[in-house]
């Protein structure tokens, strides 16, 4: 696939880069289990001249796995080398370039893993995902799979999930994709890459999800049942693992921290002054010397299955023991135009699942978040449930507006008018846009350049008060079959399935952003630490839920319905500011929802904070009766992550 035929970048800055190309096929889907069967790399410059090509089988070691996907037979695998032995020459390509395959995390977690295997240093220091490069080109394509993008994009496929076949694809499509991007001044999604040579990176082991709902706290002298919720503080005579070991033989849920719903905490010494000690003091939570437990151990009473746990009534997303949302929230998002009630309930999503598989679980390192202010009062009383909606056809069905700018409360007011018409609310610029709206200042903005050489409409912002309909043959663009939904808007899911909720942003300079998730019980608290999915610890422990970087400016949670542990009824996603910086800096968050990494969007959504808040909800899925849902939250808070990480239940120290 000759990419120097096409593109020379050598003389742009910002796209000049030293590239290799990457493709792996997998004896399965989780980089820390399964194994790869089949690698090939090739290199380019920044002028696109091809400078190396490399493929080879591999031997894993084990089972192939679905052989009717990628026809690797252990037969056709037996003889050929071990990943130790070609892990030296795919080092030597991929040394001091920029990595590049479609979905790269599941290819950049692939190779670390086979590297860390073999005790050798994966030699990236930044990688490229063209889908995620393609989610801000946002080609007309039907999906972002490689096939579609091939096929929009001209690149011929011929053995589809052959290695080498596929990397010569890539290479075609990272070639238009690079062109557009440098077309309409996209910045590439580069992500750094820290060093990850060490094998004891990989997730623990998942910790087998208590089976029993939490009944609550025993009475006085009175026994414990299965479900409890027990926190451990302190020296103990029996080791701490024997103690775990037989608490959770009996049925019991051993908790790292205490909150409000923890049911017990076991201690010999009360007033330690540790920090579970006062907070189990503060909440009123019943404290149990060692001996005392360990003789209530030999007579748990049964518990209730969560099977058999009826459905709740689930209220609007708002994090336990968190402060109440600050003024400048409530007066930001009374802009934004509540869902309608609909005329009929929405059915589910019309979307096929991508056969490319589920990307790995890395995400980038931070230090550990610092222990937490003091938390606020308890949350105002929600607002009833709304009932799930698909929003009418509106003037502006078709159209997708770029906002450019204004005060960040004027933007965000025209944002909300431009969903309430119907239409979408863009962030950056790309291929979709179909009109741009000027408020005071935005002349200056650096992307008026393209917008002009593109020719796109501008309007003033009167505009939005009077705006021409939608031409009824205008064409459909990419998207425009998806949801629009405001902030409180909700969309039904099938009751088993993968979803990935995407958030992007502005691209920033004075501060970062890190996508958080919360795997909540039925007491809105999460049932071990392992459900707290962060950059940290990017997969919860039964690995339904993780958290994936494409780029400095998108993030995405994935979410299995069908693996979730039975416990689990909400999976609350949020976005927090690293620093001193607030969203009023980061200006709007895009949220989209799409059944597969590289499915096209169910839904998607516009959310504005206000000035001040550090933390925002963006999003979140759960149990309604027998079915899921997806809701566009949108709410912010003053506090930072700390504070609504403990909030669910997560010890932060």
């Amino acid at each position: 696939m000759p990419l120097a035929a096409a593109l020379d970048v050598s003389h742009l800055p910002d796209y000049a880069y030293d590239w290799a190309l990457v493709d792996v096929e997998t004896s399965g889907l989780i980089a820390r289990r399964d194994r790869i069967l089949s690698i090939a790399v090739l290199t380019f410059g920044p002028d696109g001249t091809q400078t190396g090509e490399y493929s080879t089988l591999v031997n894993p070691g084990c089972d192939p796995g679905p052989v009717h996907i990628h026809g690797l037979t252990a037969e056709r695998l037996r003889d050929a080398p071990a990943f130790e032995q070609v892990a030296g020459r795919i080092g030597a390509l991929l040394q001091d370039r920029v990595m590049v395959a479609h979905n790269a995390q599941f290819d950049y977690d692939f190779l670390a893993h086979e590297f860390a295997r073999a005790r050798l240093c994966l030699p990236v220091n930044q990688r490229l995902c063209t889908l995620a490069l393609n989610r801000r080109v946002e080609p007309p394509a039907a999906d972002l799979s490689l096939a579609s993008l091939a096929a929009h994009y001209g690149v011929p496929q011929t053995r589809a999930h052959d290695a080498l076949d596929d990397t010569r694809v890539l290479a075609g499509i990272f070639r238009s994709s690079l062109s557009e991007a440098a077309r309409l001044d996209v910045p590439l999604p580069l992500v750094p890459c820290p060093p990850r040579q060490d094998p004891r990176f990989a997730p623990k082991p998942p910790k087998s999800p208590c089976a029993y709902r939490n009944p609550g706290r025993p009475a006085p002298g009175g026994p414990l049942v299965q479900g409890m919720k027990i926190a451990v503080t302190g020296e103990t005579a029996t080791s701490r693992a024997e103690l775990v070991a037989r608490a959770v033989a009996a049925g019991l849920n051993i908790m790292s921290s205490v909150s409000r719903h923890t049911s017990a905490l076991v201690t010999n010494d009360a007033a330690s002054g540790s920090a579970k000690a006062r907070r189990a003091i503060a909440e009123g939570v019943p404290i149990l010397d060692e001996r005392t437990f360990l003789g209530l151990l030999s007579e748990v009473r049964p518990g209730t299955p969560h099977e058999h746990q009826p459905s709740k009534k689930i209220p609007e997303a708002t994090p336990p023991d968190a402060p109440t949302p600050s003024p400048a929230a409530t007066a930001a998002v009374a802009t934004v135009p509540e869902p309608r009630r609909p005329e009929p309930e929405q059915s589910a999503p019309r979307r096929p699942e991508p056969e490319r598989p589920e990307p790995g679980q890395s995400a980038p390192r931070r230090p550990a978040p610092e222990r937490p202010a003091p938390e606020g009062p308890e949350p105002r009383q929600p607002d009833p449930e709304r009932p799930a909606t698909r929003r009418p056809a509106r003037p502006f069905g078709r159209r997708r507006v770029l906002v450019l700018g204004g005060t960040h409360e004027e933007a965000s007011a025209a944002r909300s008018r431009v969903v309430e018409l119907g239409g979408a609310a863009a962030i950056n610029l790309s291929a979709s846009v179909t009109d741009v709206v000027l408020l005071p200042g935005g002349e200056l903005d650096r992307r008026m350049n393209r917008v002009t050489s593109l020719e796109l409409p501008v309007h003033a912002p009167d505009w939005l008060g009077d705006p021409c309909a939608e031409p009824a043959d205008a064409p459909a663009r990419d998207g425009a079959t998806a949801d629009v939904l405001p902030r409180g808007g909700v969309i039904d899911l099938p009751t088993a399935g993968r979803w990935h909720v995407s958030a992007s942003w502005a691209q920033q300079t004075n501060c970062e952003i890190d996508v958080v998730a919360f795997v909540l019980d039925e007491d809105e608290q999460v049932s071990c630490d392992g459900d707290f999915v962060f950059y940290g610890a990017p997969e919860s422990p039964d690995g339904a839920t993780r958290l994936l970087c494409d780029g400095p400016t998108e993030q995405s949670v994935a979410v299995d319905l069908a693996a979730l542990p039975p416990a689990a009824r909400r999976i609350a996603i949020a976005a927090a500011v690293d620093g001193a910086a607030t969203f009023g800096d980061v200006g709007a968050v895009h949220l989209t929802l799409a059944p597969g990494v590289d499915a096209p969007a169910a839904a998607q959504a516009t959310l504005d904070a206000a000035t001040s808040e550090r933390t925002l909800l963006l999003a979140e899925i759960y149990r309604r009766g027998p079915r899921w849902r997806f809701r566009a939250v949108g709410q912010g808070y003053d506090h930072g992550l700390e504070t609504l990480v403990r909030g669910y239940g997560v010890d932060v120290e």
